[in-house]
């Protein structure tokens, strides 16, 4: 029995689909100790749009650690964090006319939701909010509230109350308006339902199976929650910085939310860190309501900086992006293709394909792992092949992998024949 398998908790997933030790990485390719090479599309679980050790973001971050500047400093004012600061107002927020303050939480994206939820509450007094189903936004008690998985919300142990789930863009059949009970108890004021604080959508559904809502959907939800005075948040941990081709995921249904959260690649470097953005007369805070010990982590603010000055001074990155998710869409619709009922689902480089047969796409992800391709399933049943390579992933990495994974949906549909049914 090894270290791990001695040592460390049930709890353990990863590693157990991965069974692998992981030794260095580069770019959009990692490698074991034993020497063996994988092509990444995982990133982290979003967390390294940017790719492995990128030098870009290297170099200023042992620059700033030899330098004897500071790590650790809770919500002190450091020079890091002013350039981050600076950075993030000038390169992010004034180009897309966004006026947010920013609140630095812990260092998790379910920190910025938790964050988010408590202010919403705080801000209108009212106590419920609505998520959607198959939603996921964190593995803490208030993030599972409005988690739509009944798995992750059974480890809670404890009821989760306080939220509803309504449903998602195209979880009624067809031709359904999936925001008409939202509109209808809103504007009833017999409904019997209390008003919520708060709704809470991801625009794509990283881990809920890769739905992506339609802009006219969401400009609808942002139109019903103005109207009603119910707060809009949008967890952007996964789907933005630019995993979906632009900054921030909502920007082309063209709306601006209450609330934002962001996580995972706003370090750019996979090191922790989280914000919550909202609305300058949404800040009724008292100083320390909301705390966190490791919410001053500034080598993570001098790699984010690293990454806006680099990647978000101007289109190019996007420009990259726009090009590697046409070759994605092209790559994933010819795999879709070969099996019935199959669709490829998602938006910009977070995409995928749903396969109905519910055991596909974990026989595919196994595959790909034999083959030297990381890429993991998402879905309520693990029913969809999750794609997310790195942002800047070269054409020729991006090619490479898809013919890998081509070769592993070839096998596990092959196998999926011959397995009885059940």
């Amino acid at each position: 029995m090894d270290v791990f398998e001695d040592l460390e908790s049930n709890v353990r997933s990863y590693c157990r689909t991965w069974d692998t030790v992981f030794a260095r990485a580069d770019g959009s390719r990692v490698y074991g100790e034993d020497g063996r090479g994988y092509v990444d599309f995982f990133s982290g679980a979003g967390a390294l749009n940017y790719g492995h050790n990128n030098p870009l973001l290297l170099r200023p971050l042992l620059r700033y650690l030899e330098s004897g500047a500071i790590v650790h400093s809770l919500d002190m004012k450091t020079q890091a964090k002013r350039r981050f600061l600076e950075a993030f107002r000038d390169l992010v927020l004034i180009p897309r006319e966004l006026d947010y303050k920013v609140m630095f939480t812990g260092p998790t994206g379910t920190n910025a939701v938790e964050a988010a939820l408590k202010l919403a509450r705080k801000v209108t007094g009212r106590h419920h909010v609505l998520g959607f189903t198959n939603a996921f936004h964190g593995m803490t008690l208030g993030s599972l509230s409005v988690t739509g998985n009944s798995m992750k919300r059974r480890g809670a142990g404890i009821p989760l109350n306080n939220t509803s789930s309504i449903p998602y863009d195209g979880y009624l059949p067809p031709g359904t308006d999936d925001l008409i009970w939202l509109r209808q108890i809103l504007a009833d004021s017999g409904s019997g339902v209390d008003k919520p604080a708060a709704v809470i959508v991801e625009t794509v559904q990283g881990e809920g199976g890769l739905r992506a809502a339609r802009a006219a959907w969401l400009h609808d939800l942002s139109e019903v929650c103005r109207a009603h005075g119910v707060l809009l948040i949008v967890d952007d941990v996964q789907a933005g910085c630019g995993r979906t081709g632009t900054f921030f995921s909502f920007e082309p249904a063209g709306i601006t939310p209450d609330i934002v959260c962001l996580s995972k690649s706003i370090s750019g470097y996979g090191l922790p860190l989280a914000l919550t953005l909202f609305r300058p007369e949404l800040d009724l805070w008292q100083p320390g309501e909301h705390n966190g010990t490791f919410r001053g982590h500034n080598p993570a603010f001098v790699t984010a900086t690293a990454a806006l000055e680099t990647y978000w001074a101007d289109t190019g990155l996007q420009e990259r992006v726009a090009a590697r998710t046409a070759e994605l869409r092209e790559g994933l619709e010819e795999i879709a293709g070969w099996s019935d009922g199959a669709q490829v689902r998602g938006r910009g480089l977070l995409a995928g394909i749903f396969y109905p047969d519910t055991r596909t796409a974990a026989r595919i992800a196994r595959q790909s792992f034999a083959a030297g391709l990381l890429v993991e399933t998402s879905g309520p049943e693990s029913e969809v092949i999750k794609v997310m390579p790195p942002l800047t992933i070269s054409a020729e990495d991006l090619a490479t992998g898809l013919d890998l994974l081509a070769g592993a949906a070839t096998t596990a549909t092959r196998e999926a024949s011959l397995a009885p049914s059940r």
